[in-house]
């Protein structure tokens, strides 16, 4: 193997490794956001929740319905809620 190839294996796998560790990061950054003072960054949260139909998900937003206060945001996680209900169920 050369030189060249080397390197660039070594540099795919550092990629790999990179992005690995930001996905994980953004992952608990957003779930986080879902409680955060800012409704901003909790309609971002359910935003990102949306595509992630799990039972955790379930979990997570019955308990975000009982603490949130803005009815907007209540309405869309009720909607997501539901949506999710239904394609486990």
């Amino acid at each position: 193997m050369n030189r060249r190839a080397l390197w660039f294996g070594v540099a795919a796998v550092g990629g790999f490794l990179a992005g690995l560790w930001w996905w994980t990061r953004e992952q608990e950054e957003h779930r986080r956001a879902l409680f955060s003072p800012r409704p901003m960054r909790r309609l971002a949260a359910l935003g990102w929740i949306s595509g992630q139909p799990t039972v955790e998900s379930v979990m997570m937003l019955r308990e975000y319905l009982s603490w949130e206060s803005n009815p907007v945001l209540r309405r869309r996680a009720r909607r997501l809620l539901t949506r999710f209900e239904d394609a486990l169920a």
